[in-house]
């Protein structure tokens, strides 16, 4: 089992994670995790933990769980968008088919309001798109 182990061990937090070095070579032969450092996903920043010097292998790993995670975020946000396309369509069948006048009544403006402001917001992405894509007039 030991020999599976990775070196470092990130514990996942709000906004990036904690690392850990992962020991097994000990006398016991117990997996001992040693906090080496705090990460910071939003803005890249890594604190060592203590008064601790990481080595450049330390860095190394660090930023390519970085790099991974960062990646791994984007797509999930992305996925969570397109749920919400889906579950919006979902919304669009259970007003037409099923929805009471009680239920429609408890939802409909907050669901006016929160479209209105996506499309809003989404037209004039759209436009600033398009405005950057056309050709300069001559």
């Amino acid at each position: 089992m030991a020999g599976d182990l990775p070196d470092y061990y990130f514990r996942i937090r709000e906004n990036g994670a904690l690392v850990f070095r992962v020991d097994t070579e000990n006398r016991q032969r117990r997996i001992e995790m040693d906090q080496i450092a705090t990460i910071n996903i939003r803005n890249g920043e890594v604190k060592p933990h203590g008064d601790r010097t990481l080595s450049p292998e330390d860095l190394d790993e660090i930023q390519a769980w970085i790099a991974h995670r960062s990646h791994q975020l984007a797509e999930r946000e992305v996925d969570d968008i397109l749920r919400a396309v889906d579950h919006m369509n979902l919304t669009t069948q259970w007003v037409q088919t099923r929805a009471s006048d009680e239920q429609l009544e408890q939802v409909t403006d907050a669901l006016l309001l929160a479209m209105h402001d996506l499309r809003s917001v989404l037209v004039r992405k759209k436009a600033d798109r398009l405005m950057k894509a056309a050709p300069p007039e001559a």
